[in-house]
């Protein structure tokens, strides 16, 4: 018998299948090219030496796009750094915006991810399929914007150039088709003095 499938129906088994081949690109070691909860991102396993090396490859990391750890709460947050402060903690919670937070000291993440003064810029992602992403995948992802060209933005997968789509392994279906454009994070460190700076507001 013939059985009608639903639009959420139908959405969650390409949520499904989309999650299955993101999983299994990591796994391998491989890139994915993904929208965030800022910006359309390229990507990969945040613990593999040998992952991180081809995202280099693809794309430096400089100064005006950094590299970012993405991971799924503030439980997984604090297992990579040395010590979150009381007040980063209470606005990652309450911070509308999503929010990159510069981190002084990175723990139990590969050298070749850090620079050499130690420093690491993490967020926590609020869209569900990064979430869900990194949930399944029991670690976090790093990532940079998915651009080759250092003063633009690729706010929709339509801005995304298929120089960097030829680049990865896995091209992600979520929100191809979206056309409301995303926008950069919020950034906040923290001064010598205990003080929130916000780099990027």
């Amino acid at each position: 018998m013939y059985m009608m499938t639903t639009t959420n129906e139908t959405a969650q088994m390409v949520q499904n299948y989309d999650l299955e081949g993101a999983h299994s690109t990591l796994s391998r070691g491989g890139l994915l090219l993904f929208p965030t909860d800022t910006l359309w991102s390229i990507g990969c396993d945040a613990t593999n030496p040998g992952a991180i090396d081809k995202l280099l490859q693809v794309k430096p990391s400089k100064a005006s796009t950094p590299l970012e750890i993405l991971v799924d709460s503030v439980q997984m947050l604090k297992q990579y750094v040395d010590h979150l402060h009381p007040r980063i903690e209470t606005l990652l919670y309450y911070h509308v915006r999503p929010l990159t937070v510069v981190c002084k000291k990175a723990r139990n993440l590969p050298s070749n991810l850090l620079p050499p003064d130690g420093r690491v810029a993490i967020r926590m992602v609020q869209d569900d399929f990064c979430r869900e992403l990194i949930q399944s995948f029991g670690a976090p992802l790093v990532a940079t914007y998915a651009t080759l060209n250092e003063q633009y933005f690729p706010s929709t997968f339509g801005g995304v150039s298929s120089e960097v789509i030829q680049a990865v392994d896995y091209v992600a279906l979520h929100r191809r088709t979206e056309k409301t454009p995303g926008e950069p994070s919020v950034i906040v460190s923290l001064s010598e003095k205990d003080e929130l700076i916000f780099l990027r507001e």
